[in-house]
């Protein structure tokens, strides 16, 4: 895909909120689209990609509270717990939450799915300049008084 070409003079008058918003769209669109495809929501995603990376490290209540901090969609965490639990795909031992085998299968084809949308993203955009991109955007939002700590 070609996209039009335009002066640095054009592009630095352009509105970063704009673009940011934008692309913010179109991206978490894809990927909750992608997600779909397999029953899940972006929640139910963060859940289960935080109990693959840290087993029975989490609890309802500290991995809600994490979660809580990038969720813009007024989740409400307690039923997503519970669709996963009716799935079969997290269990609760001692309060601490774990990915179940099905837990771990269903999150294994959801990353193939959304690793279709980031390749697809990421076509024709070299990693430096994608890393560039990120710094900016977290500088700006540093800037402006916002938490540019990765999430």
């Amino acid at each position: 895909m070609t996209i039009t070409e335009y002066s640095q003079e054009q592009l630095a008058a352009q509105p970063i909120g704009y673009w940011s918003g934008v692309a913010n769209e179109i991206v978490v669109g894809c990927i909750r689209a992608a997600l779909a495809e397999e029953g899940l929501t972006q929640p139910h995603w963060w859940i289960l990609n935080h109990l693959a990376g840290a087993p029975e490290q989490w609890t309802r209540v500290s991995l809600t509270a994490k979660l809580s901090l990038f969720d813009r969609q007024d989740t409400d965490f307690e039923a997503v717990y519970a669709d996963l639990v009716s799935r079969g795909w997290i269990a609760e031992f001692n309060g601490r939450l774990t990915l179940t085998d099905a837990g771990e299968g269903g999150r294994q084809r959801a990353k193939a799915r959304t690793l279709k949308v980031h390749e697809q993203m990421h076509n024709g955009v070299e990693t430096a300049d994608y890393v560039t991109t990120l710094n900016v955007l977290r500088r700006m939002i540093a800037n402006l008084g916002g938490n540019s700590d990765l999430p």
